[in-house]
């Protein structure tokens, strides 16, 4: 399975993205996904998690409200839908399973809020 991320970009604050993790094969395997985030400077992050039928989400304090995790099994891709967006959340953007597996990671996607 190899995990490509998109839809990220340049907003400014208080705008939204929608990322999107599209999967090579089925994920549907893996019970646990998420997104993770890696700012220059900082330790990686987790941002959220969702379980493989999407029946259990969890969210990270800093973006909980904000972002939204959801997955579509059919079409084997995850989505993070972020709103409010702060220039704290400018970061790449990775998807991968929890716990992490290395052979898993992606280019991720550049997210970057202007204040």
């Amino acid at each position: 399975v190899q995990l490509v991320e998109s839809g990220g970009g340049l907003v400014q604050a208080g705008g939204s993205l929608r990322l999107s993790c599209a999967a090579s094969g089925s994920t549907a395997s893996i019970n646990v996904m998420g997104w993770y985030r890696q700012a220059p400077g900082k330790q990686r992050e987790l941002v959220a998690t969702i379980t493989s039928g999407g029946g259990s989400t969890n969210y990270a304090t800093f973006v909980k409200g904000r972002f939204t995790i959801s997955r579509d099994n059919a079409k084997n891709t995850m989505y993070l839908q972020m709103n409010s967006l702060k220039p704290g959340d400018t970061a790449v953007y990775h998807c991968n399973a929890v716990p992490i597996r290395p052979g898993l990671w992606g280019q991720g996607t550049q997210v970057t809020v202007s204040s």
